[in-house]
Protein backbone atom coordinates (compact mmCIF):
# COMPACT_ATOMS: atom_id res chain seq x y z
CA UNK A 1 0.00 0.00 0.00
CA UNK A 2 1.55 3.33 -0.94
CA UNK A 3 1.94 6.33 1.24
CA UNK A 4 -0.46 8.54 -0.67
CA UNK A 5 -4.25 8.99 -0.11
CA UNK A 6 -6.21 7.60 -2.77
CA UNK A 7 -9.95 6.76 -3.39
CA UNK A 8 -12.22 5.34 -6.21
CA UNK A 9 -15.81 4.52 -6.32
CA UNK A 10 -16.76 1.63 -4.67
CA UNK A 11 -18.22 -1.50 -6.55
CA UNK A 12 -21.68 -0.95 -3.76
CA UNK A 13 -23.34 1.65 -4.97
CA UNK A 14 -22.77 5.13 -4.36
CA UNK A 15 -19.80 3.80 -1.78
CA UNK A 16 -16.45 5.27 -1.62
CA UNK A 17 -12.89 2.63 -1.37
CA UNK A 18 -9.90 4.72 -0.32
CA UNK A 19 -6.31 3.92 1.13
CA UNK A 20 -4.08 5.25 3.22
CA UNK A 21 -0.10 4.58 3.62
CA UNK A 22 1.39 5.24 6.89
CA UNK A 23 2.36 8.80 7.94
CA UNK A 24 0.74 11.88 7.79
CA UNK A 25 -3.17 10.78 7.86
CA UNK A 26 -5.28 8.94 9.71
CA UNK A 27 -8.35 7.17 9.75
CA UNK A 28 -11.02 7.43 7.33
CA UNK A 29 -8.62 8.90 4.77
CA UNK A 30 -7.83 12.51 5.28
CA UNK A 31 -4.95 14.41 4.13
CA UNK A 32 -2.72 15.83 6.98
CA UNK A 33 -4.56 13.77 9.42
CA UNK A 34 -8.33 16.12 9.37
CA UNK A 35 -11.62 14.33 8.63
CA UNK A 36 -13.80 16.54 7.77
CA UNK A 37 -17.52 16.03 8.65
CA UNK A 38 -19.45 14.64 5.43
CA UNK A 39 -22.55 12.83 6.85
CA UNK A 40 -21.17 9.42 6.20
CA UNK A 41 -19.84 6.17 7.83
CA UNK A 42 -16.75 4.60 7.08
CA UNK A 43 -15.77 0.46 7.71
CA UNK A 44 -12.31 0.61 8.29
CA UNK A 45 -9.16 -1.87 8.55
CA UNK A 46 -5.29 -1.49 9.75
CA UNK A 47 -2.63 -3.29 10.34
CA UNK A 48 -2.34 -4.55 13.93
CA UNK A 49 -6.43 -3.67 14.80
CA UNK A 50 -9.74 -5.33 14.54
CA UNK A 51 -12.21 -3.72 11.67
CA UNK A 52 -13.22 -0.34 13.03
CA UNK A 53 -16.27 2.19 12.19
CA UNK A 54 -16.55 5.60 11.59
CA UNK A 55 -19.41 6.93 12.62
CA UNK A 56 -20.98 10.53 11.26
CA UNK A 57 -18.96 13.20 12.56
CA UNK A 58 -20.81 16.62 13.59
CA UNK A 59 -17.18 18.02 13.86
CA UNK A 60 -13.29 17.97 12.47
CA UNK A 61 -11.47 14.54 13.66
CA UNK A 62 -7.69 14.59 13.58
CA UNK A 63 -6.27 10.66 14.72
CA UNK A 64 -4.34 10.94 17.80
CA UNK A 65 -0.58 8.90 18.11
CA UNK A 66 -0.93 4.90 16.63
CA UNK A 67 -3.31 6.13 13.99
CA UNK A 68 -0.48 6.68 11.28
CA UNK A 69 -1.26 3.67 8.96
CA UNK A 70 -1.80 2.12 6.57
CA UNK A 71 -5.18 2.66 6.21
CA UNK A 72 -8.11 1.09 3.86
CA UNK A 73 -11.61 1.97 4.03
CA UNK A 74 -15.20 1.89 2.67
CA UNK A 75 -17.05 5.30 2.70
CA UNK A 76 -20.99 4.42 2.70
CA UNK A 77 -22.94 7.14 1.60
CA UNK A 78 -24.68 9.31 3.54
CA UNK A 79 -27.68 6.88 5.30
CA UNK A 80 -26.59 3.74 4.08
CA UNK A 81 -24.19 2.34 6.86
CA UNK A 82 -26.60 1.83 9.44
CA UNK A 83 -28.81 -1.11 7.58
CA UNK A 84 -25.37 -2.95 6.29
CA UNK A 85 -24.01 -2.33 10.29
CA UNK A 86 -27.04 -3.32 11.92
CA UNK A 87 -26.55 0.11 15.04
CA UNK A 88 -28.49 3.14 14.26
CA UNK A 89 -26.28 6.27 13.27
CA UNK A 90 -26.78 8.22 16.26
CA UNK A 91 -25.12 5.48 18.42
CA UNK A 92 -21.80 6.10 16.72
CA UNK A 93 -21.65 9.69 16.19
CA UNK A 94 -18.65 11.36 16.73
CA UNK A 95 -16.91 8.05 17.72
CA UNK A 96 -14.39 5.29 16.45
CA UNK A 97 -15.73 1.66 17.70
CA UNK A 98 -14.18 -1.67 17.12
CA UNK A 99 -16.57 -4.09 15.09
CA UNK A 100 -16.30 -6.50 17.88
CA UNK A 101 -18.19 -3.69 19.98
CA UNK A 102 -21.48 -4.32 17.77
CA UNK A 103 -20.79 -7.79 16.77
CA UNK A 104 -20.14 -10.89 18.13
CA UNK A 105 -16.30 -10.64 18.82
CA UNK A 106 -15.30 -14.00 17.21
CA UNK A 107 -17.47 -12.61 13.79
CA UNK A 108 -15.42 -9.77 14.07
CA UNK A 109 -11.98 -11.41 15.01
CA UNK A 110 -12.58 -14.01 12.08
CA UNK A 111 -13.63 -11.15 9.61
CA UNK A 112 -10.25 -8.82 10.51
CA UNK A 113 -8.24 -12.38 10.29
CA UNK A 114 -9.53 -12.42 6.49
CA UNK A 115 -8.67 -8.91 5.55
CA UNK A 116 -5.06 -9.04 7.26
CA UNK A 117 -4.38 -12.32 5.26
CA UNK A 118 -5.80 -10.82 1.92
CA UNK A 119 -3.27 -9.99 -0.76
CA UNK A 120 -5.02 -6.41 -1.36
CA UNK A 121 -6.78 -5.86 2.10
CA UNK A 122 -8.39 -3.14 0.66
CA UNK A 123 -10.16 -5.31 -2.53
CA UNK A 124 -11.14 -7.81 0.39
CA UNK A 125 -12.34 -5.23 2.49
CA UNK A 126 -14.43 -4.10 -0.05
CA UNK A 127 -15.73 -7.72 -0.70
CA UNK A 128 -16.67 -7.85 2.75
CA UNK A 129 -18.86 -4.76 2.39
CA UNK A 130 -20.65 -6.21 -0.37
CA UNK A 131 -21.42 -9.03 1.22
CA UNK A 132 -23.22 -7.07 3.87
CA UNK A 133 -24.74 -5.27 1.66
CA UNK A 134 -26.23 -8.22 0.48
CA UNK A 135 -27.39 -9.48 3.49
CA UNK A 136 -28.81 -6.32 4.55
CA UNK A 137 -32.67 -5.52 4.10
CA UNK A 138 -33.22 -3.21 0.93
CA UNK A 139 -32.24 0.19 1.51
CA UNK A 140 -35.04 2.64 2.38
CA UNK A 141 -36.05 4.72 -0.47
CA UNK A 142 -37.24 7.63 1.79
CA UNK A 143 -33.79 7.73 3.56
CA UNK A 144 -32.01 8.16 -0.16
CA UNK A 145 -34.19 10.62 -1.22
CA UNK A 146 -33.48 12.75 2.14
CA UNK A 147 -29.84 12.84 1.88
CA UNK A 148 -30.47 13.67 -2.10
CA UNK A 149 -32.83 16.93 -1.17
CA UNK A 150 -30.35 18.01 1.32
CA UNK A 151 -27.58 17.70 -0.64
CA UNK A 152 -28.82 19.34 -3.65
CA UNK A 153 -29.38 22.35 -1.14
CA UNK A 154 -33.30 21.81 -0.69
CA UNK A 155 -34.33 23.56 2.50
CA UNK A 156 -34.71 21.43 5.68
CA UNK A 157 -39.12 22.36 5.70
CA UNK A 158 -38.95 21.59 1.66
CA UNK A 159 -37.85 18.35 2.06
CA UNK A 160 -39.77 17.22 4.47
CA UNK A 161 -42.94 18.03 2.33
CA UNK A 162 -41.17 16.42 -0.39
CA UNK A 163 -41.23 13.26 1.02
CA UNK A 164 -44.40 13.65 3.63
CA UNK A 165 -42.86 13.81 6.92
CA UNK A 166 -43.57 16.01 9.22
CA UNK A 167 -40.71 18.03 10.95
CA UNK A 168 -40.08 15.63 14.28
CA UNK A 169 -40.17 12.36 12.25
CA UNK A 170 -37.91 14.17 9.92
CA UNK A 171 -35.87 14.67 13.00
CA UNK A 172 -36.08 10.97 14.25
CA UNK A 173 -35.68 9.20 11.03
CA UNK A 174 -32.46 11.74 10.59
CA UNK A 175 -31.12 10.48 13.80
CA UNK A 176 -31.16 6.83 13.47
CA UNK A 177 -29.76 7.15 9.31
CA UNK A 178 -27.20 9.98 9.43
CA UNK A 179 -26.44 10.38 13.22
CA UNK A 180 -27.77 14.13 13.61
CA UNK A 181 -31.30 15.66 12.38
CA UNK A 182 -31.84 17.14 9.16
CA UNK A 183 -30.39 20.84 9.36
CA UNK A 184 -27.05 19.51 10.94
CA UNK A 185 -26.66 17.21 7.46
CA UNK A 186 -28.05 20.03 5.62
CA UNK A 187 -25.07 22.19 7.04
CA UNK A 188 -22.74 19.78 6.55
CA UNK A 189 -23.71 18.46 3.13
CA UNK A 190 -23.53 22.64 1.69
CA UNK A 191 -20.21 23.02 3.35
CA UNK A 192 -18.57 19.77 1.21
CA UNK A 193 -20.49 21.58 -1.92
CA UNK A 194 -18.38 24.53 -1.03
CA UNK A 195 -15.25 23.56 -0.69
CA UNK A 196 -15.87 21.18 -3.70
CA UNK A 197 -16.62 24.55 -5.60
CA UNK A 198 -13.84 26.13 -4.15
CA UNK A 199 -10.97 23.39 -4.50
CA UNK A 200 -12.08 23.59 -8.30
CA UNK A 201 -11.02 26.76 -8.38
CA UNK A 202 -14.40 29.14 -8.18
CA UNK A 203 -13.82 32.57 -6.33
CA UNK A 204 -14.76 32.08 -2.70
CA UNK A 205 -17.25 34.66 -2.96
CA UNK A 206 -19.01 33.04 -6.12
CA UNK A 207 -18.73 29.85 -4.05
CA UNK A 208 -20.31 31.33 -1.07
CA UNK A 209 -23.02 32.66 -3.08
CA UNK A 210 -24.00 29.23 -5.20
CA UNK A 211 -23.76 27.20 -2.43
CA UNK A 212 -26.20 29.62 -0.43
CA UNK A 213 -24.18 30.99 2.06
CA UNK A 214 -25.47 34.71 2.69
CA UNK A 215 -21.61 35.80 2.34
CA UNK A 216 -18.30 34.80 1.89
CA UNK A 217 -17.80 35.54 5.86
CA UNK A 218 -20.68 33.15 6.74
CA UNK A 219 -19.17 30.55 4.54
CA UNK A 220 -15.67 30.83 6.60
CA UNK A 221 -17.58 31.00 9.70
CA UNK A 222 -19.06 27.85 8.88
CA UNK A 223 -15.70 26.46 8.07
CA UNK A 224 -14.12 27.46 11.23
CA UNK A 225 -17.00 25.60 13.53
CA UNK A 226 -17.33 22.52 11.53
CA UNK A 227 -13.73 21.96 10.32
CA UNK A 228 -11.88 24.02 13.51
CA UNK A 229 -9.81 25.69 10.91
CA UNK A 230 -9.25 28.53 8.49
CA UNK A 231 -10.77 28.37 5.00
CA UNK A 232 -7.58 28.93 3.50
CA UNK A 233 -5.82 27.31 5.32
CA UNK A 234 -8.35 24.45 4.87
CA UNK A 235 -8.12 24.71 1.14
Amino acid sequence: MSTHYAERPSRLPGAVLWTKGGGGAGADGAAGGLVLPDGCMDLLWTEGRLLMIAGPDTRAFRPGPGLGGPWAGVRFRPGAGPALLGVPAHELRDRRVELADLWPGGEARRLTERIDAAPDPAAALEELALRLAAAAPPEDPLVRAVAAALAAGRGVAATAEAVGLGARQLHRRSLAAFGYGPKTLARILRLQRALGLARSGVPLAETAARTGYADQAHLARDVRELAGTRLTALL
